[in-house]
């Protein structure tokens, strides 16, 4: 029978962790993802809104296939909670963080600061 949605996620150690990870980059430089991926970017035309709607579901896919394997759910609770778990060990394995930063930039757009000086509500940023 089938496990059910609600299910805990699988117990990864950290050394595991990072295995699923290093498959679930690698995932994303497979030829097909790349266009897939690129596909998206186009679509999204650098439009935070666009990227949430174009993008993110092609990575949360390109995600899923791989994690699946792991014991996560095949859906987007699946990958939540493998962020979760890989946050969970960001602050003790170095590794690990590098890892998640990596994965991140390959679908999440940079984030631009505002000019330096144009601090909100008058804290300047030193």
């Amino acid at each position: 029978m089938a496990a059910s949605a609600q299910a805990a996620p699988p117990a990864l150690s950290a050394e595991q962790a990072k295995v699923v990870l290093a498959e679930v980059i690698k995932a994303f430089g497979a030829p097909e993802n790349v266009q897939r991926m690129d596909e998206a970017r186009e679509n999204a035309c650098n439009d935070m809104g666009k990227m949430l709607q174009f993008l993110l579901p092609v990575a949360t896919q390109i995600q899923q296939d791989v994690i699946k394997a792991y014991g996560f759910s095949s859906d987007g609770e699946g990958v939540l909670k493998f962020a979760r778990l890989i946050k969970s060990y960001e602050s003790q394995d170095p590794e690990i963080a590098s890892m998640s930063g990596k994965l991140k930039a390959l679908f999440l757009p940079p984030m631009t600061l505002p000019p330096h000086g144009a601090a909100i509500g008058g804290v300047a940023a030193s």
